[in-house]
């Protein structure tokens, strides 16, 4: 019996030394698992090249996002104040031309005014028409030199883009049905731009 007692303890150390070597190899691996996760855990919020480099990347790409938006800004300022200087320019020019023509056109005023005193008191009807007559010329020759020129419109054919209808009469022979018969106001173009249509009657 005492035989089997000893063989028995025996045993159960055995089992024991078994057990405690399967813990062992347990710990061991439960170890390793927490030592992987540890590192994974420091990888990910550590010091890793990957996220500093794509950090300076991203460092890199803001820069030149905001060198460009600065450069845009500028731009949009530079072209707003070139805007405004040329509607300046513009309205400067304007003014500039309008104050040459009427300086241009005083002289023929202060004719028309002689001429108006001399009316007044004049019994020679055939001067008087030479005085006015010489204003009229003076008049017109100072506006062809500023780039005026009168439209010829008479005899020929009706163009709306030219011309503007107010009467049609019967036109006095077939060649000039469809055209101009008589011209009550005339167009003109200023420096080959029409600045006004002439009035006319059409011939149907």
């Amino acid at each position: 019996m005492f035989f089997k007692k000893k063989k028995s303890m025996s045993n159960n150390i055995k089992d024991t030394t078994n057990n405690s070597g399967d813990n062992l190899a347990h710990n061991e691996d439960m170890e390793e698992v927490l030592g992987n996760v540890l590192n994974t855990d420091d990888s990910r919020h550590g010091n890793d090249p990957l996220s500093e480099g794509n950090d300076e990347e991203v460092a890199k790409i803001q820069a030149e996002l905001d060198e460009v938006k600065d450069k845009h800004l500028r731009l949009i300022a530079e072209f707003d104040n070139f805007r405004r200087r040329s509607a300046k320019e513009r309205i400067e020019m304007t003014q500039l031309a309008g104050k040459e023509i009427v300086q241009s056109l005083l002289v023929v005023l202060d004719d028309m005014g002689r001429a108006e005193k001399q009316i007044e008191k004049a019994t020679d009807v055939a001067a008087m028409k030479e005085g006015v007559s010489l204003v009229f010329n003076k008049l017109r020759t100072v506006l062809q030199n500023k780039g005026l020129k009168a439209m010829e419109a008479v005899n020929e054919e009706f163009n709306a883009d030219l011309h503007e209808a107010i009467t049609e009469i019967p036109a006095p022979s077939p060649k000039m049905k469809g055209k101009v018969i008589d011209m009550v106001e005339p167009g003109y173009y200023l420096n080959d731009k029409l600045i006004r249509h002439a009035k006319v009657v059409v011939g149907n």
